[in-house]
């Protein structure tokens, strides 16, 4: 009987495993998700550092008693610049939305804002990202659904804008709503 190397059955024993993995990856409930620890858990706060004269943001925009979007950007990020006209027309609609500018300079943030807009009720300051990583972001743009309690419903990673945010982001939007109507 011929003896069999181990070096012999690790790699057919790897490739079985990276497909067992992708199997699993492809049947989850939402594939293209990050799951979120903070879903169902009140929002972290907001940093107390203001973005030159721009409204600050505060821990109570957080819980107004209306659906709240939190969206975390920087002028650096071009998805942040894609989603920007998006977030514009959401605030003209009368949704309130706070944005968190973070690992940015205040001089560059602030000239993006005065030249491209404001859609934030409040703007808080993350220079270095310690806020952000409370909330769990990973990369800008990401933005989180509040209800009117403070309580995180849902964290949408990437830009709002195309298919994406039309299938999975705003009928988690339009479902938060609701909930607030009843």
């Amino acid at each position: 009987m011929a003896k069999v190397s181990p070096l012999m059955i690790a790699p057919p024993l790897i490739f079985a495993a990276f497909v067992a993995l992708a199997f699993v990856g492809m049947y989850r409930d939402d594939p293209n998700g990050i799951p979120s620890t903070l879903v169902g858990q009140a929002a972290p706060g907001v940093p107390e550092k203001s973005l030159g004269d721009f409204p600050v943001a505060t821990k109570d925009m957080l819980a107004t008693g209306e659906v709240t979007l939190v969206n975390f950007w920087a002028s650096w990020c071009p998805p942040c610049r894609a989603e920007h006209p998006k977030l514009l027309e959401m605030e003209a609609e009368g949704m309130n939305i706070i944005g968190i500018n973070f690992k940015d300079t205040e001089r560059a943030a602030t000239k993006y804002l005065i030249d491209d807009d404001n859609p934030f009720a409040g703007v808080g300051f993350d220079p270095q990202g310690r806020t952000a990583i409370d909330w769990g972001v990973t990369a800008p743009p990401e933005t989180f659904i509040l209800d009117g309690d403070g309580t995180v419903l849902f964290r949408f990673a990437g830009p709002l804008i195309g298919s994406d945010y039309e299938q999975r982001f705003l009928p988690q939007l339009q479902a938060a709503q609701g909930m607030q109507g009843e």
